[in-house]
Order: structure tokens, then sequence, then C-alpha cells
């Protein structure tokens, strides 16, 4: 082999023994016959690059990828968990007609004492509970006492605290380990991270994937995986495949997850604002009425004409009745339907008359709007019911199959036992000071600007970046020290 193609092996450049080039007369290749190797060797001095951040997300953003994949594939089976944990507060047995809504309130007003009425969500099916929901001194943020009403008896079933006025403990709990590993608001720089970094290991990982050698072999092996004896290069086809299968899955969970984030989160509506405007809202404030409903001193048609008005008005599906309060003078009744066709139309009634004062439609909504909704109910396995929890539960157990599997493959690289270290090599640093100027001014003011708006993604890439600047450093020194060419 000649020097000159050793070097361009070391590179990644790999002659194509189909489409060699013709030689010259002295028997080597003319300048115009390499010419159209040019794109290759701009993807040769990419690839380390992208190899080496690869690598170091791996190893060090792998943990907190690895704790939200556990407790995320965990939590695609909180509704068949509640559905038997909660079974007779949950389901009834269907018994003639249902009382009337009113009746079955006063039931759980009687039963909670103490509570603030804040939601009525009547019972959907034959077979479903009615949800009466209170605020109650003593509870936690965001958490409320929850009544279950057997809608033929008006019979209480049972109370749970219930978070958001809807999720049931067991939910609530893998929710929260999920999200923030009941840490509270400090715990949830853990899974942000991790959402911040998913996205950037996948397009890495496929962009080695589509950069490497032998592109025949590599396309069939992503059907395929390699079989033969246990070793790195068997890992290594196993993590890809998975990794391909996977990608889009894996860049929805990313995104979605960053929606509700607490810092990328908040960029995201921001720009979401900007670029479409609010969402519709209903008012309710009504001339000449007063805040309160009954409480209030006001005339109240009662909670059955309210429904039966916002039944009228074309609601269906799963409904949320909030009765007046200090800070609103009508009902409001919001559709909460969050499977596949979505429904959140909301309608605000006149507790003096039972009409419809105000509407917002579901399909009035910002494009962008409805899909970061159909995304966040996607990632939390609602939109397409048990088929949406078997796929988060496959994607999961691919993520975790692919981070054990880049830890197996780290581990194949150490050195043999003759030398010290026994940590697995990392790829060559300094990858980075061999782009061209032309490409890389402009990726880092794109990479700026996504750091600004995803911290915790970039703060985390310039953690990299010095770690990457010291090693560089120190093996300069080391080689200077030697006598060897750095």
């Amino acid at each position: 082999m000649t020097e000159s193609r050793a070097a361009d092996e070391a590179r990644g450049i790999v002659p194509d023994p189909e489409h060699p080039d013709p030689p010259g007369a002295d028997g080597t290749n003319p300048p115009a016959a390499r010419a159209p190797r040019t794109p290759s060797v701009s993807w040769s001095a990419l690839r380390p690059l992208l190899l080496r951040l690869h690598f170091y997300a791996g190893i060090l953003i792998g943990p907190f990828l690895l704790v939200a994949a556990v407790t995320g594939l965990l939590y695609t089976a909180t509704p068949q968990i509640e559905a038997v944990v909660y079974r007779h507060e949950l389901r009834v047995t269907p018994d003639g007609t249902p009382r009337p809504l009113a009746e079955q309130v006063a039931a759980a007003r009687a039963a909670v004492p103490r509570g603030a009425l804040v939601s009525v969500t009547p019972a959907t099916g034959r077979t479903d509970s009615t949800r009466v929901v209170f605020a109650k001194p003593g509870l936690p943020d965001d958490h409320d006492q929850t009544a279950f009403v057997n809608p033929y008896t008006a019979e209480v079933l049972g109370q749970e605290r219930t978070f958001a006025g809807w999720w049931l403990p067991v939910r609530a709990w893998v929710d929260g380990l999920h999200r923030h590993l009941h840490l509270g608001e400090p715990g949830r720089l853990y899974s942000e991270t991790a959402a911040s970094w998913l996205w950037v290991e996948v397009l890495c990982g496929l962009a080695l994937w589509l950069t490497a050698p032998r592109t025949r072999q590599r396309v069939r092996r992503v059907v395929v995986p390699l079989g033969g004896p246990a070793g790195r290069r068997r890992t290594k086809s196993w993590h890809a495949v998975a990794g391909v299968w996977a990608s889009i899955g894996l860049l929805g969970l990313s995104l979605t997850g960053m929606t509700w984030s607490a810092h990328a989160g908040a960029s995201i509506g921001e720009i979401q604002s900007a670029l479409t405007g609010p969402v519709p809202a209903v008012g309710t404030d009504l001339p000449g009425a007063r805040a309160g409903g009954p409480d209030g001193g006001g005339r109240d048609v009662g909670i059955d004409a309210v429904v039966a008005s916002a039944h009228a008005a074309g609601l269906r599906g799963v409904l949320n009745v909030s009765p007046p309060t200090a800070d609103q003078a009508a009902y409001v009744v919001r559709e909460n339907t969050r499977s596949w066709p979505e429904r959140h139309d909301t309608v605000a009634v006149d507790p003096a008359t039972g009409t419809v004062t105000d509407r917002a439609d579901w399909a009035d909504y910002p494009l962008s709007a409805k899909m970061t909704s159909w995304g966040i109910d996607a990632h939390m396995g609602l939109l397409f019911g048990l088929a949406n929890q078997i796929v988060l539960a496959l994607l999961a157990i691919a993520l975790i199959g692919m981070l054990l599997g880049g830890y197996r493959m780290w581990w194949q690289r150490r050195p043999t036992r003759s030398e010290s270290v026994r940590f697995g090599r990392a790829p060559a640093p300094g990858a980075w000071r061999g782009l061209p100027g032309r490409f890389l001014a402009p990726a880092v003011l794109v990479v700026a600007v996504i750091g600004y708006y995803v911290p915790l993604f970039g703060l985390p890439l310039l953690c990299f970046l010095a770690v990457d600047l010291l090693v560089g450093s120190l093996r300069r020194r080391r080689a200077g020290r030697t006598g060897v060419t750095a």
C-alpha cells in the first residue's frame, strides 16, 4: 500500500473498487480523476468532530438519558397499573339511569366538607365514575382532593389526592420520578439536559452512519445486524441498527420533552407566541354579573343545565366543568379528549340563564399550538392509546440498549493489560481545528443561537470544548517533552 493511499484511508477515504480512477500514462491517477473526491475530504474532516461529540455526549450525558429512558419505560405502563390499583374508584356497574349531576356533586361536597369546588368531570362512559375535584388546605402545590362518585347511586366510592386535578397518585409519582427524580425544581435540570442532548446524539449517530465507508454493506446492516463472534464490531452493528430504526421517534421525544422543560420550554413558548400569537381563550366576565355563582349570591341554573348547554354547543367526550369563582363570573366547560382526534373546545356559560356567552374552538388554534399539544400527548402515551404506549416502550428499550451498547463499546476499546489505563480510548481531540473556516464560522453561529435558547445544551457543550482544549494542550506538552511531533 502506498503512503498516499494509507493517508487517505486514515482520513476515512476508501476507494470504490467498482469505479476505480483510470490510470494515467505513468501508471498513476491524473489530477482530473481525483477531483470528484473533494466532498469525501470534507466529510472526512467533519467525521472526527462528530465522533468526538458523540463520544462525549454518550459518556457524560448518557447517565441522564439512561435514567430518563428507564423511568419513561415505567411511565408507559401507568394506565394499566392505575386501572388495577384504582379499579374501585374508577369503574362502576351500570344500574339504570344516572342521577342528576348536581346530586352527585352534593354527595362529594359532603365527603370533603373543607374543600372548595374546583371542577367536575362527569362520567364519560357507562362504566365510568364522576370525578369531583376540591382544593383543600394543607395539600402541596398543584395537588387537589378528588372524590369519585357512582353516577347511578350518588355514592362516594373513595377519595384520592390528585395532581393537576387529573393524575392519580401512581401516575403522579412516576411522572415526578421521570421529570425531576422527586427533587423539585433542581431535579428538572436532569430531564431537561437529557432532552436537550438526545437529538444531538441521534443526529451525530446518523451522520456517522451515513459517512461510514462501504455504503452497500452499511445499508444492509441496518436491516440485519452483523452476526459472528462477540466483539466490538458486533456491538457497534447492533448499536447502529437500533439507532437508525429508532431515530425518528427519539427525535420526537427530544423535541416534545423540551417543550415543557423549565428553560428551553420557556424559550419555545416565547418563540411560538411571537410567531403565531396567543391561543384562543374564553372570556368569563359577564356584564352586571357577580362572580362566584350561588356562593356569590347570584342566580344559578345548576350544573346539569350548564352541561346540557355545552352539549348543545357541540362539546363532546371528556368534559371538565369549572364553576364560577371570585375571578370569573361564568361557568367554563372544557373538552379534555386527549386521544385522537383531540377535542379541546371551550365555552363560557352564564350561570343565570344557561346560555353560552363565549367560546374558543380547537379549530382556531395556531398549527404550532396544535402540534405542541399532539406532541406532548404522544410523549405521554395518550394520543393513540395502547399503540402509543407500545411505541414509547419500544423506544425506551431501544435507547436503553443503545446506551448500554455504547458503554460496552467504550470498554471494548480499552488498552491491553500491559498498558496502565483501563478505560476505553477516546477519539482524538482537536478535530474541530481541521475544519475550514467557511464551515466553522456559520456552524459556531448556529450552535451559539441554539445554545442560547436551549441552555442545557449550550453549557455542557462549552464544558466539552474546554475539556477538549485541555486534553489537546496536555498532549502537546507531553509530546514536546518527549521530542515527538504533536
